[in-house]
């Protein structure tokens, strides 16, 4: 399909995209293997406390998680820390501004027992110039047990957001450079609550908004992730290469949002 008509049909698919319901019921042909209200506790999470990677500006830091009512926020503040560079790199570094990452401690991926895995959440993404709000699954050594990219936002352009994933055989070499998809919609992705989500089969990476496929990604590298659980991650990076490095006193913070989070597997 060319990619004008695939543009123009994703943003139509997102234009008429119903508001998504607090909590849905499990949907047909699938079984409930995982779920986060937000109401208990990150206790199946790790939280990160170090900076990160892409040459973002943030430290990550278990004061910019808030959990309110069955809600996480996870909010970006302009303010001056010393931390550890990145995970793995002790080195103390200055940064003038914080965030908050979470992975789950459980790892979740399709294999033959499974056969599919629907991954789902329900998000508001943080508006704001720099903010980098992001839902998305990560292997251990990356890219050798893959990356798999269910949300992506520029805070000043909310109303389009990317889907993506990386993979190699060779730590910190990504062998999947061009998977990268922009999703359009006529809704400001950072005023309202909606539903991301991914089913990832061995052949495809299938990707919903509020219930409707907005991209489908086959070949490449895809079955290579077969059998290869990553962890789940949220989390809002601030600047970085994502925003071809931008400068500092031009970043507005923000808050992302998440109501909840869900894993499936099929039937």
């Amino acid at each position: 399909m060319k990619p004008l008509l695939l543009a123009l049909l994703l943003a139509q698919s997102c234009a008429n995209a119903p508001t998504p319901s607090p909590n849905p019921p499990v949907p047909e042909g699938w079984s409930l293997q995982f779920e986060e209200h937000f109401d208990r506790g990150l206790s199946r999470w790790n939280v990160w406390q170090s900076g990160a990677y892409n040459e973002e500006l943030q430290h990550y830091q278990a004061t910019n998680l808030r959990l309110n009512d069955g809600e996480l926020a996870i909010e970006a503040r302009r303010e001056s820390v010393t931390g550890a560079t990145r995970p793995g790199n002790p080195t103390p570094k200055k940064f003038d501004f914080t965030s908050g990452r979470i992975e789950s401690k459980n790892r979740f991926g399709p294999n033959d027992e499974t056969g599919a895995v629907r991954i789902s959440a329900r998000l508001k993404a943080a508006a704001g110039y720099g903010m980098w709000p992001a839902f998305w699954l990560c292997g251990d050594e990356w890219p050798t047990n893959g990356e798999i990219d269910i949300l992506e936002l520029r805070g000043h352009e909310p109303f389009d957001y990317v889907t993506n994933y990386a993979y190699g055989p060779v730590p910190g070499e990504n062998q999947t450079p061009d998977a990268t998809s922009r999703i359009r919609s006529e809704l400001d992705l950072t005023q309202g609550w909606h539903v991301y989500e991914l089913i990832w089969t061995r052949q495809a990476l299938t990707f919903l908004f509020d219930g409707k496929i907005v991209d489908v990604k086959r070949g490449g590298s895809i079955p290579d992730l077969f059998g290869k659980p990553q962890r789940l991650v949220l989390n809002l990076a601030i600047g970085g290469t994502f925003f071809g490095h931008p400068p500092a006193d031009r970043i507005q913070t923000g808050t992302f949002r998440a109501d909840w989070v869900r894993v499936y597997v099929s039937d």
